[in-house]
């Protein structure tokens, strides 16, 4: 298992994390999801079949863009 930790700067709030966790932890391979909106910090495990890309493309989709 891999640990990725993700900065988006749009988060502020517990509802902000409960979205984001909500579609990433539907793609395949992600095993664990949590954010903390006063860092603006999402972490992330997953295995070698996620697309972090993918990751990525659910959080803008949701509107918070990953920070790069």
């Amino acid at each position: 298992m891999t640990t990725k930790t993700l900065e988006a700067p749009d988060i502020s709030c517990g509802h902000c994390i409960q979205t984001i966790e909500g579609a990433v932890t539907k793609l395949p391979g992600v095993r664990f999801v949590s954010g903390d909106p006063d860092t603006k910090l999402i972490t992330i495990e997953y295995t070698t079949d996620a697309d972090l890309e993918a990751v990525e493309q659910a959080m803008e989709e949701e509107g918070y863009p990953v920070k790069k």
